[in-house]
C-alpha cells in the first residue's frame, strides 16, 4: 500500500508567520524545528519542495518528525503543526481506592514468614497472592505509598 502523500500549500501570511516565528529568539525550539519544516516542504508559487529526507537532514529531526508535521499541517491546520501533539492514549488506573486501602493495610501488616520487611516487589506479589489485582508492578506500589508518604523503612 503506498504512502499518502501531504502537500504543503503555504499562503503568503503563513509564510510570513513563519519566517517571523524563525528569527524571533524567544519561540521554543520544537515550535522553530516545525516552522522551517513547513518552509522547506512549502509547495506554492516556488514549485517543488524539498524531499522528506533532504528536510530532515536541514533540519537535524528524523524523516518521521517530517512526515507527521506535514499531515498535521494539511488535515489540522497551521497551529496544530506548530503546537506540540498531545497525547490521546488512555491509562486506566491499576489501583482504585479500595484497592489502594488494602496495599497501605498490607504494607502496615506484618510481612510473611521469612521477612523481616515488606519490599515493593512483595507487596506487588501479595496484592496480586490476594486477588485484589490481576497484576500490578512493583512501581505502582512505589508511586502509590509515595502519594500516602508512608514508608516501608
Amino acid at each position: 500500500m503506498a504512502k499518502k502523500t501531504y502537500i504543503v500549500e503555504l499562503t503568503s501570511e503563513e509564510r510570513e508567520q513563519l519566517k517571523r516565528l524563525i528569527n524571533t529568539g524567544k519561540t521554543a525550539a520544537y515550535k522553530q524545528r516545525h516552522a522551517r519544516i513547513l518552509l522547506l516542504a512549502d509547495q506554492g508559487n516556488k514549485g517543488r519542495a524539498m524531499e522528506d529526507d533532504d528536510i530532515a537532514k536541514a533540519v537535524g529531526c528524523g524523516r518521521a518528525t517530517v512526515e507527521r508535521v506535514r499531515k498535521r499541517f494539511v488535515e489540522e491546520g497551521l497551529q496544530q503543526a506548530l503546537a506540540r501533539h498531545k497525547s490521546r492514549r488512555q491509562y486506566r488506573r491499576k489501583l482504585d481506592g479500595d484497592s489502594e486501602a488494602h496495599l497501605i493495610a498490607l504494607a502496615c501488616s506484618r510481612p510473611p514468614e521469612g521477612y523481616k520487611c515488606w519490599s515493593l516487589r512483595l507487596l506487588a506479589n501479595q496484592m496480586v497472592a490476594l486477588e485484589y489485582v490481576d497484576c500490578l508492578s512493583y512501581q505502582t506500589v512505589r508511586r502509590t505509598l509515595k502519594k500516602t508518604n508512608l514508608s516501608l523503612g
